[in-house]
């Protein structure tokens, strides 16, 4: 096993610290910011996604920064934001159902906060509208396109238009802009993945333009996720929304090579058994880090790259290690997620590391479904 001094990631105090912990490494949090801001050159472009951290203390280091606008996808997160009072915050998901009525409550309850939220359909953009001109207010709204994700949103072109046109008569919301994800775009061949992203993103455009015919204000666009961000952030006239990018991770490490971005948060686990010669037992299962991906890539452990994950469950990790190797009950592994947003969301609260020391917690306060809204 690498020793932990000469690494970046070594705790001198993690004897103290009780696995499975999230740890969130605050320097390199900063140093991911200040990267996002110089790759998109005008702060004022950059929407960060606050799914990934789902804090107030990582929000607040944001803020500081002077980052004013923010992208998040559920009420809690919507509601952290108003918190820290963030200017400007996109619901990134077409409220229906109670959470209408949410939404509107977390309007009301944080008037310095201007939110907005996003639409693909006119019957539930009817009913939206309804409900929210009933409170007496007016929302922005921002019209959700389909380039191939095919997740939510309307496909651009005349059906997309119309409903662009016929939100912009509802009472109650007003449409601003356009939102495009396009999370699908994943090529690990920078110039083939830029390809792809031009091809899509001129169907926007062309809608930009058809909206602009019919003599209605220039639509804001938002538009890309991480793996586009180097892309997206190029177009002077688009908004960005990255999330990972503040914590990173292995998965995007390792796909978006071109990108500045330095982990920051890791998972701290332990061996607590070793059941044969090689095979070792950690306390890092299913609730403790993201297992949507096979089970070879959920995890790397930085100071143990040889260890090769074999079985998980709830609690449990179970991983085959050399036939010569040195590992012993107790070792201490540090972990670096694939996929960190849902691990961060597994954790109540995270662990923060400052001059190699454990420093302080912060709550991931919007991993509730509920704050108190």
């Amino acid at each position: 096993m690498k020793e932990n001094k000469n690494d970046w990631y070594g705790i001198n105090d993690v004897e103290g610290l009780d696995s499975p912990a999230l740890v969130i490494y605050i320097e390199r949090v900063k140093q991911n910011i200040a990267a996002a801001i110089n790759m998109i050159g005008d702060v004022n472009r950059l929407r960060p996604h606050i799914k990934t951290n789902k804090s107030e203390e990582t929000a607040q280091l944001m803020i500081g920064a002077g980052i004013t606008k923010f992208k998040c996808a559920t009420i809690a997160e919507a509601e952290t934001l108003g918190i820290c009072h963030a200017k400007d915050v996109l619901l990134a998901y077409q409220p229906i159902g109670p959470k209408v009525l949410r939404f509107i409550s977390v309007i009301q309850k944080y008037p310095a906060t201007k939110f907005s939220c996003l639409v693909d359909d006119i019957v539930v953009a009817r009913q939206i509208a309804e409900t929210i001109s009933a409170h007496k207010l007016d929302v922005p709204v921002y019209l959700d396109l389909n380039v191939g994700q095919n997740r939510t949103g309307i496909e651009p072109g005349d059906e997309a238009l119309q409903l662009y046109l016929d939100c912009s008569k509802l009472n109650g919301v007003k449409p601003v802009g356009l939102h495009v994800y396009d999370g699908h775009i994943r090529d690990l061949d920078w110039n083939l993945r830029k390809q792809n992203c031009d091809k899509a993103f001129a169907l926007v455009d062309q809608m930009k333009d058809d909206i602009v015919k019919k003599g209605l204000p220039e639509p804001v666009i938002i538009a890309g996720g991480s793996p586009t961000y180097s892309i997206h952030s190029k177009r002077k006239s688009v908004e960005c929304s990255p999330g990972t990018f503040v914590y990173w991770d292995k998965g995007y490490a390792d796909l978006c090579p071109e990108q500045p971005f330095l982990p920051a948060a890791l998972v701290i686990t332990r061996i607590v058994s070793a059941p044969t010669p090689t095979k070792l037992c950690l306390d890092l299962g299913h609730k403790s880090v993201a297992a949507e991906n096979e089970i070879s890539r959920r995890v790397f452990f930085l100071n143990a790259p040889e260890l090769k994950a074999v079985s998980q469950s709830e609690e449990h990790l179970v991983v085959d290690a050399p036939a010569d190797h040195s590992y012993k009950r107790g070792d201490v592994l540090y972990g670096l997620p694939y996929h960190i947003c849902p691990t961060v969301a597994l954790y109540e609260r995270a662990y923060t590391v400052q001059d190699r020391h454990v420093s302080g917690e912060w709550r991931v306060i919007a991993r509730d479904r509920k704050i108190t809204i």
